[in-house]
């Protein structure tokens, strides 16, 4: 019985000596390096025993977000909790799992004394089985019987989602796996009592529900139709221990759960980094010129290719960055993307292209550097293992997929490893790449002037703010919850903690967006601040790195000078709270004029404010 693998990571080469050497010597990163391998059930359990064992806190050095997620579900979830924490580590997440009692979700949440509220979780996973979501239907059920458990079902849900996201916890629903034998075959869906037929319906239904209650789904059904049902589901299992996920797939419904989570806390990764010879094409183009390279109708290799450029177009057009590093002289890199007839990918697909004959993981640091994004957002795309091993050793935290050698193949690898997971699309989304682009244009003219004032004045800014509102919810989320650098307090915030700051008349939030004669830069600032007696105090406040150096923290303090003058207050309150990324802003309070109180806070009084010229122009939304 085949099993759901993890076939984009590296073989789990010599574990049981690596989980010896772990267990003796103590290495947490030898444990991190095993852990972002490819592990099956039995050595995700070894990992997790050893990690338990070693670390039940989280270690100093590990410098990640902590989550406490709850998985609440009606059938037996035990085996699941090991994968969960392991996905974790893979994704530099830090997990503390808690297991609910079997079948006990509401009587959970109704019990003030009960473990789940004791625990205090960040987000809760409700797993229902597929005989739970199915409880109730009937081969005999007319299709209005049918409907109204379906109703009754909805009405189940819905109570235990907001019961959750009411406290504050971030909700994530299993969808159902198609479990129970068809009765009548092929048309299932003309006997509406058929138990198969209303799971289908259900799960048609949990993703309505879910998007208009501000849920996210760990798609079992997806998977299932992916993998296959007995790769997830065995019925001998469900009898002897109701275990609705196998064993041999928990590893991979943790990768489901935790991508999810990293995708709601910025996580994702957001750069794709291509090779070329051998990767966008067939050959190699220095050698064999623009007629001898594989690519196009015609060939199989030929059209696999295709697919590989198709699948980063579509990617460029949701928003991710394409990226090239390729061992080549840039104007035979250049070549296909300019001349060849069949080439999917042009040039102002690119965001950043590098090619020399330099070593690539050094290449990978410069493209990082020139698109001022984190070793952390690239994911790293090459036939060479020689390549994929070099990098993957010098930079971990870049993502480096195994390629399989027909490229056919490589669309659906890069989909299942889940790098660019999103559990939703903004419009600013779709922009990345031109915003790049238009950043690259940006630094080049900057180098032809000799005096940055000058530059800024050139660049005919306009900085556009606003109140927190409806339609911005979800790019303010995001931006909180995966900015790092320029983070003064890096605290992160869920939708329901949004809501809560929407109805809460002592919150100011301001959102800034900065256009130029170059284009658009999206929203690019959050400010979240509090009025506490005479002073306005500062929460969080965040910015793009895209826009440093351009004076907008001189104008979001003014809009802060200005919010706290309508209210009558005296005073801006601001802390610093530092972590391994945000050093670039320790001082910033104090470039702006604040004064120490404290460790971590500075104080800045109204009137001491003096108004400075700034190199843009402030309107509202």
């Amino acid at each position: 019985m085949a099993s759901p693998e993890l076939v984009w990571l590296p073989p789990a080469e010599n574990w049981r000596e690596r989980i010896a050497a772990i267990a003796r010597d103590g290495d947490f990163d030898a444990l991190l390096s095993l852990a972002r391998s490819r592990l099956d059930f039995v050595q995700t359990n070894a990992v997790d025993q050893i990690l338990r064992r070693r670390w039940p806190e989280r270690p100093a050095a590990f410098d990640v977000q902590p989550v406490r997620l709850a998985l609440l579900g009606s059938s037996t979830t035990g085996h699941l909790a090991a994968a969960l924490r392991v996905a974790g580590l893979r994704a530099n997440l830090w997990l503390d799992v808690y297991e609910g009692g079997y079948g006990q979700m509401l009587q959970e949440f109704d019990d003030p004394r009960s473990g789940l509220h004791l625990f205090r979780p960040d987000v809760v996973v409700f797993a229902h089985d597929s005989e739970r979501l199915a409880a109730g239907v009937s081969a005999s059920d007319s299709r209005a019987d049918v409907d109204d458990t379906l109703a009754r079902l909805k009405d189940e849900l819905l109570g235990l989602w907001r019961k959750a996201r009411t406290a504050g916890i971030s909700v994530l629903q299993q969808t159902a796996l198609p479990a129970p034998p068809a009765l009548l075959g092929n048309n299932e869906h003309r006997l509406p009592g058929s138990r198969a037929a209303y799971l289908a319906r259900v799960n048609v239904s949990l993703r309505e529900w879910a998007d208009t209650e501000g849920v996210d789904l760990v798609a079992l059904d997806a998977a299932a139709a992916r993998d296959g049902l007995a790769a997830w589901r065995d019925p001998a299992l469900w009898a002897r221990a109701k275990q609705e996920v196998r064993p041999a797939a928990a590893p991979m419904y943790g990768e489901l759960v935790v991508r999810l989570l990293a995708a709601r806390l910025g996580r994702s990764r957001k750069c794709l980094v291509l090779d070329l010879d051998n990767t966008l094409w067939g050959g190699v183009i220095g050698d064999d010129g623009l007629n001898g390279v594989v690519l196009g109708q015609g060939s199989a290799l030929g059209e696999g290719f295709l697919a590989v450029q198709a699948y980063a177009k579509d990617l460029s057009r949701r928003g991710i960055i394409l990226a090239v590093c390729s061992k080549n002289d840039e104007a035979n890199g250049w070549e296909p993307f300019d001349k060849h007839p069949e080439m999917i990918l042009s040039r102002v697909d690119i965001a950043c292209f590098v090619a020399n004959w330099d070593d690539k993981a050094a290449n990978v640091q410069l493209i990082a550097q020139r698109l001022n994004i984190g070793l952390d957002s690239l994911v790293f795309l090459d036939d060479n293992p020689f390549e994929r091993t070099r990098v993957r050793e010098a930079l971990p935290m870049v993502g480096v997929p195994e390629v399989p050698d027909d490229p056919a193949l490589v669309p659906d690898v890069l989909a299942l490893a889940g790098y660019f997971e999103a559990v939703a699309l903004t419009a600013e989304d779709r922009l990345r790449t031109e915003q790049y682009r238009g950043n690259a244009k940006r630094q080049s003219e900057r180098e032809t002037f000799g005096d940055l004032a000058a530059y800024l004045a050139s660049l005919q800014m306009r900085l556009i703010w606003g109140r927190f509102d409806d339609a911005h919810r979800q790019r303010i989320v995001q931006l909180v919850n995966k900015t790092n650098q320029f983070n003064l307090t890096t605290r992160r915030y869920s939708e329901a903690e949004y809501d809560a700051f929407l109805r809460d008349a002592q919150v100011i939030g301001l959102h800034l967006r900065l256009r130029d004669r170059f284009g658009d830069n999206g929203l690019i600032a959050v400010v979240i601040a509090r009025a506490q007696g005479d002073a306005l105090a500062i929460d969080s406040w965040l910015m793009s790195c895209r826009v440093l150096g351009r004076e907008v923290e001189r104008a979001t303090l003014l809009l802060l000078v200005e919010q706290a003058r309508a209210r009558g207050l005296a005073r801006l309150i601001g802390q610093y709270i530092p972590t391994s990324k945000n050093g670039m802003v320790r001082d910033l309070y104090e470039r702006l004029g604040f004064q120490k109180i404290d460790d971590g806070r500075f104080v800045l009084p109204i009137a001491d404010f003096k108004t400075a010229d700034l190199p843009m122009t402030m309107e509202t939304a």
